[in-house]
């Protein structure tokens, strides 16, 4: 079970993909639907069928959208957690063989797409939590614990 936590520009994300969602692409798919099953027999119809698959992958994504946004909570900035590893912080990091990474510790919803996000379910942000810049963190992962430093802990400050 993931967290219930995102941040500002993940709420408004989920917010814009579902007015497109419901304004704009599922009017259109149903335009093509309704056109599509005027054309007579159905079962040959790859219009047709294509795009009833594609309404019902629309509203699949549209009620989880709707759920999502009322179960999550919007997690702002705050001038207590400076200098200290918390959700919506970008960190980098650096491992004893010199491997420097560098991410910001979202929710869940906000990861997908994006090789600089990781989840704050993740073994890597559980283990960095709380943490300041110079402190160590012992990350377990499937090839066994990796040590990382801590460079820098950036937030954005909208």
């Amino acid at each position: 079970m993931s967290t219930n936590i995102i941040t500002k520009e993940g709420h408004d994300a989920l917010k814009q993909e579902l007015d497109y969602l419901w304004r704009e692409k599922r009017p259109d798919t149903t335009r093509k639907v309704t056109w599509a099953a005027s054309l007579g027999d159905r079962s040959e119809n790859a219009d047709y069928q294509y795009n009833k698959k594609l309404l019902r992958e629309i509203d699949r994504r549209v009620r989880y959208l709707r759920k999502r946004l009322e179960d999550v909570r919007v997690v702002v900035y705050s001038p207590e957690q400076e200098g200290k590893v918390f959700f919506g912080a970008w960190v980098e990091i650096e491992n004893e063989s010199g491997e420097i990474k560098k991410f910001r510790i979202v929710g869940y919803d906000e990861i997908y797409g994006r090789n600089d996000y990781i989840s704050i379910d993740s073994p890597m942000a559980r283990a960095l939590l709380k943490k300041e810049v110079g402190d160590e963190a012992l990350v377990q992962t499937p090839n066994g614990e990796v040590l990382w430093w801590i460079n820098e802990i950036l937030y954005e400050k909208k």
